[in-house]
């Protein structure tokens, strides 16, 4: 581990310890999601806790969030939600959801989420026909290449008002290349152009440092 690192480990630590304590819930979801072989790509607890702030500060209601792994920012997000919100959230892989289910159960979080197993492209298009009352915040989490469409999904299900969080859009500092061939920074470029043309949208990005590394965030909010 470089000095750096180390220093950010610490940082977060600190922030973590002071700010955003994980409770037997959370914790419990790291130790079953890491028990079942699932990739250590959660969010950090201090980002969890970001996540679960930015719902609070809009008042929501309903949120979907795209790419559950375990649950784990689910349940931040779920912690936000009044007693009648609900919140939807597509996993791709059939043994993450499980793992999720039983997590946001544990967290007892089970009457207001659900989680939707399927290529969120699929799961996406079949949610709109069902005619659901606007997302007040969308997080998308998943595979980066299909950013751009999550974005556009995202935009179809919400209202004026509503908030958009993409995660992982520095990759590396990948991002600033407009020539790189890695699909992921290709999807994550593509997202960011369509945030900053898109005359429905307002947003920004935000670099971070810390126990994930080298990462950061998009934040776009949806305009009348």
């Amino acid at each position: 581990m470089s000095e750096s690192q180390q220093l950010w480990d610490d940082v977060d630590d600190y922030f973590t310890t002071l700010l955003a304590p994980e409770d037997e819930a959370l914790t419990a979801a790291l130790r079953d999601s890491d028990a079942a072989g699932l990739p250590h790509i959660n969010v950090a607890p201090n980002q969890g806790k970001l996540l679960q702030l930015l719902a609070e500060i809009q008042g929501a209601r309903r949120i979907l969030e795209i790419g559950t792994l375990g649950g784990y920012s689910t349940i931040w997000l779920g912690r936000a939600l009044p007693q009648d919100g609900r919140l939807i959230s597509f996993e791709y892989d059939a043994r993450h959801a499980e793992v999720a289910r039983r997590n946001l159960a544990r967290a007892g979080l089970d009457r207001i989420s659900e989680v939707r197993v399927g290529p969120a492209l699929e799961s996406l298009p079949k949610l709109a026909d069902e005619r659901p009352e606007p997302f007040d915040l969308v997080f998308i989490d998943a595979d980066k290449v299909n950013n751009p469409h999550y974005v556009e999904w995202a935009l179809k299900l919400t209202r004026p008002g509503s908030l958009i969080v993409v995660d992982n859009v520095v990759r590396g500092g990948g991002v600033t290349d407009a020539g790189s061939a890695d699909p992921s920074v290709r999807g994550t470029r593509s997202a960011l152009e369509l945030i900053a043309e898109h005359p429905k949208l307002s947003g920004t990005a935000v670099q971070t440092v810390g126990s994930k590394g080298y990462d950061g965030f998009a934040l776009a909010r949806v305009l009348p």
